[in-house]
């Protein structure tokens, strides 16, 4: 059930003066299972591109295609595609507003029309999950900290049981705990599930930790994509759009210039420990 979008092109404002090309000309394969990290400074277009590829938002130019069919057809159930293409918003008060948590995870599958029970099961399985206490489950969202809201909006998703998990920037304002928390368990439910998921993020660190493929948004374009060694071996590249790589990346490569035969390739902590033992085991 891959994602294809397809000479893709979104203009904000058309037939205004104040019209501007958010997406240009965007063509990517999103198959089965991947895990990807989407890329690009603010105002590059991932937030427009995520929000074209389950339907809130529709591409004044080309098509996109999930198991085959086109989603923007006249007669294509948007509704249900947002069950099988799921978006965690940045913000997670934009998609909370129930009583009480378990309520809100309630929501999507209740929209599937599916039995009290399941609809149940499906909502405590998914709190499970994101690992929120069960003490909060009947608790108001908005008496949550930011961490908790976070886990209920991805639970909110997950229990529609998507086929495609979109995070848009799903660690924005959370300390460093409360980020390595939220992407491990990210990668856990990648990991158990096989799901397709998309990572939205400014910070070279966590996709370089967690995905296998890159897409670098630029002006609207697909600057680069790739897996996260292809990519981050260009720093001067990303570093004129304003892009960085992981600084273990760029320790590296000062090792070497100052002679430590490592590996300018890493991109991790972990990679970067073995080149640098490695290195020195050898003189």
């Amino acid at each position: 059930m891959s994602l294809i979008l397809d000479h893709v092109n979104y203009t904000y404002d058309t037939s205004t003066s104040m019209s501007h090309d958010a997406l240009r000309d965007i063509n990517l394969n999103i198959k089965d299972g991947e895990f990807i990290g989407l890329i690009g400074h603010t105002g590059s277009g991932k937030s427009t591109l995520v929000q074209t590829m389950n339907g809130l938002l529709k591409p004044t130019g080309g098509n996109i295609y999930y198991d085959g069919a086109d989603i923007n057809d006249s007669d294509y159930d948007r509704r249900a595609l947002r069950g099988k293409v799921g978006l965690v918003f940045q913000y997670p008060e934009h998609q909370l507003f129930e009583e009480t948590v378990f309520k809100d995870v309630c929501f999507g599958p209740k929209n599937l029309g599916l039995t009290e029970k399941e609809i149940n099961l499906r909502s405590f399985d998914a709190l499970e999950k994101v690992h929120l206490e069960h003490e909060y489950f009947y608790q108001s969202p908005f008496d949550l900290s930011g961490g908790q809201k976070r886990r209920v909006a991805i639970a909110g998703v997950l229990a529609m049981k998507p086929k495609v998990l979109i995070l848009d920037e799903p660690t924005a304002g959370l300390d460093p705990k409360g980020r390595d928390e939220i992407l491990g368990l990210i990668s856990k439910i990648h990991e158990e599930t096989n799901m397709t998921v998309i990572l939205v993020s400014h910070s070279m660190e966590d996709v370089a930790n967690y995905v296998d493929r890159i897409i670098v948004m630029n002006k609207g374009e697909v600057f680069m994509d790739g897996t996260p060694k292809e990519v981050f071996t260009h720093p001067d590249e990303l570093e004129k759009i304003g892009l960085a790589v992981p600084e273990v990346t760029y320790i590296v490569r000062e090792l070497k210039e100052r002679g430590l035969n490592v590996d300018t390739t890493v991109t991790t902590l972990q990679e970067a420990k073995e080149t640098i033992l490695k290195a020195l085991e050898g003189r």
